[in-house]
């Protein structure tokens, strides 16, 4: 890849879990009756024809983990789990009440946090509540994030029973330095075991989580991680650029110094020498930062044009409608979003009032609705196409000139394809059509870099 356009485009934009991004929420529109009526409008559409997702947040870790940009809350107390997941099911059953009929439950993923710093117990309790009061589709999907650490045969068997066939195991890197910058010590036999855990018990989708441009990562972590990650032969694998996001409240990103994360033209350096080796060992890019094996689920969505992205991150089967629990969580309507409370006071404090915990959001314009598509087109199919009653699509053909004369995209009519040369630039191609970045560029770093 040349290190010119490395440069070039080597700028902070966002990875479009949501168009539009969080910091151009216009929260001062959003009300609690407006995510009431945008919640019951989505729902009457979707349950019926493709059933809800489920995203709850377990908050809970027992370390912090220092390249984490996620909402978490360090702890050892486990007297914690009982009551946050009776608030969880309390939340639940406030959005069941604006049902109008039983929910389709088609989607649960449990992510942190650390879903396993909750006994097996708890977590059964969790899912049988929800389910007491929805009904599962036929083609379902339930799955969680495993910390390697403390997953035990026991969480893996339980959530197995309960219908769970997919897990993912975060690894990050496993070079003994850069675990230490990271507050991650996690030795490999700890990821070994939990995998062929998953694999003997018959989840039909195993993933790893590895992260490049971690501070002290070197090519030769790299390989090193690939290749013992090879032996283990997990279906999927999320591959992430770091996120170096110090300026968020609350983010725990220190022990470590500029200087000692890798940057630019060595940053992406780690990815194309991961991505090579990923892809000599069988595994397929999924949309951004995303590998699959051909028998994954993943795959195959994207083979049969399937594939689908939300705050969850890529999955094979796409709900309008997806249900964000518990603290600092996101709901998606397709027509708006809204987040809960991110401190655990206050999350109780509004279910203990009987209202839905949301405390801002977003309400879509025809045109955000519209620029939405494209978006998610470009993410999971790496191509879109428009119409000429789109108003707005000249003022964005002009941004993407450039990118078309760098050989990052092709235009061709009314219809953008993404070359091989520009999928690593995916999100500076997004950030083309983002029509509310554009009109408001933002004063202060919002976003990490994109490369």
């Amino acid at each position: 890849m040349s290190k010119s356009l490395i440069q070039k485009y080597n700028v902070p934009g966002p990875r479009y879990t949501s168009y539009p991004t969080v910091p151009y929420w216009e929260n001062e529109d959003f009300h609690y009756d407006l995510w009431i009526e945008s919640f019951k409008k989505s729902f009457r559409e979707s349950n019926a024809s493709e059933g809800i997702s489920i995203y709850i947040h377990l908050p809970f870790c027992e370390s912090l983990c220092t390249f984490c940009g996620c909402s978490k809350r360090i702890t050892k107390n486990h007297s914690v789990e009982q009551p946050y997941l009776q608030a969880i099911l309390k939340e639940w059953n406030l959005y069941c009440n604006e049902m109008d009929e039983k929910p389709i439950i088609k989607e649960i993923h449990l992510g942190g946090g650390t879903p396993t710093f909750f006994s097996v117990n708890h977590l059964e309790d969790l899912i049988n509540g929800i389910l007491k009061t929805g009904k599962k589709a036929d083609n379902f999907e339930f799955s969680f994030e495993g910390h390697p650490n403390n997953t035990t045969k026991e969480h893996l068997q339980k959530l197995y029973d309960l219908g769970f066939r997919r897990v993912s195991f975060g690894v990050q890197d496993y070079s003994e330095t850069v675990q230490k910058a990271i507050h991650r010590i996690q030795p490999f036999q700890n990821v070994a075991k939990v995998t062929y855990w998953a694999k003997e018990i018959g989840y039909t989708s195993v993933g790893h989580d590895l992260i490049f441009g971690l501070p002290f990562q070197t090519i030769e972590n790299i390989v090193d991680t690939i290749e013992k990650t090879k032996s283990l032969k997990p279906d999927r694998l999320a591959f992430y650029s770091y996120a170096h996001t110090p300026w968020i409240k609350g983010n725990g990103q220190r022990g470590y110094k500029e200087e000692d994360i890798p940057k630019d033209d060595e940053k992406r350096k780690l990815y194309e020498v991961g991505k090579a080796l990923l892809s000599s060992n069988g595994y397929h890019e999924i949309g951004m930062d995303h590998f699959a094996i051909e028998t994954d689920s993943l795959f195959k969505a994207l083979k049969e044009e399937k594939l689908h992205r939300n705050f969850m991150g890529y999955s094979h089967s796409k709900t309008q409608m997806m249900i964000g629990l518990g603290v600092s969580s996101i709901s998606d309507t397709w027509y708006g979003f809204a987040q809960n409370v991110k401190d655990l006071d206050d999350y109780y404090q509004l279910l203990e009032w009987e209202k839905i915990p949301v405390f801002k959001g977003h309400i879509l314009s025809s045109e955000d609705l519209k620029i939405r598509k494209h978006i998610l087109n470009l993410m999971c199919q790496f191509e879109t196409a428009w119409n000429n009653s789109e108003k707005y699509i000249p003022e964005i053909l002009e941004q993407l000139q450039e990118m078309e004369n760098d050989g990052l995209i092709k235009i061709q009519k009314n219809t953008l394809k993404v070359t091989q040369s520009g999928k690593p630039f995916l999100r500076n191609i997004c950030m083309a059509f983002d029509l509310r970045l554009k009109r408001k560029a933002p004063k202060t770093q919002l976003f990490s870099m994109t490369v």
